[in-house]
């Protein structure tokens, strides 16, 4: 995946006031429930509503919806990190690729907006950025290393896992009231589909790096650039 790239947010000059940390805390602790469970247009008067503060108290601590993001899932990509940090230290590769993407997908399941934030191209600073991309370096690097134990078929790319990300965002949406384990079934019907043996000749070429790009602008949150524009203080 390839997110849009936005200057990392100034720290504070000062340490907020008591009174203003506990809203902050507030507001963070309602964002990440709202979030998880609405997806990325969680409605943020609900959040001020939830964390007990005005609406404009909201904005003054995250003056766009994308700054919200970014504080609510530097852990989540801090997380995805450890996972393919986790799986390239694996010796067994095919072990390591099942690790990293059951741990990615079960990310994907808990967290609606996560879901949404992965299987899309939004705009992050460049913290979330840089943590995302040594989560592709490490995943790349468990990628190739099953190839080269022979148990990942060697006419599959990186860019392949596009779609796993992509099929499942969706099954993780249809079955969550119903079945909110039935990714895992999903997953491991990919993971055959991924062994080196029994595989079949495939009949179209896999897609390029660009060309995922270009999917993901198809992808894109269509509320993102407004919610990036205009929800300011």
């Amino acid at each position: 995946m390839s997110p849009h790239v936005l200057p990392a947010p100034k720290e504070p000059a000062k340490p907020l006031r008591r009174d203003a940390q506990r809203n902050r805390d507030a507001i963070v602790a309602a964002a990440r429930k709202a979030f998880a469970e609405q997806g990325l247009d969680a409605s943020l008067e609900g959040v001020a509503r939830e964390a007990g503060v005005a609406i404009g108290t909201v904005y003054r601590h995250f003056p766009r919806r994308l700054d919200l993001v970014e504080e609510l899932f530097t852990a989540k990509f801090t997380d995805l990190l450890a996972a393919a940090e986790e799986a390239a230290a694996m010796d067994d590769a095919w072990e390591a690729f099942c690790h990293y993407l059951e741990r990615l997908c079960e990310l994907q399941a808990c967290d609606r907006a996560f879901n949404d934030l992965v299987s899309a191209r939004l705009p992050v600073h460049a913290l979330g950025r840089g943590m995302f991309e040594r989560a592709q370096e490490r995943g790349a690097q468990v990628f190739h290393a099953a190839q080269e134990q022979g148990v990942l078929r060697d006419d599959v790319t990186p860019e392949d896992l596009a779609f796993v990300i992509w099929s499942q965002a969706g099954i993780i949406q249809a079955t969550r009231a119903v079945a909110p384990n039935a990714w895992r079934r999903h997953l491991h019907l990919m993971l055959d589909a991924f062994r080196a043996q029994c595989a079949h000749e495939l009949p179209e070429p896999p897609l390029t790096p660009r060309q995922v790009d270009q999917t993901l602008t198809t992808l894109e949150c269509p509320e993102a650039e407004c919610h990036e524009c205009h929800e300011e203080a």
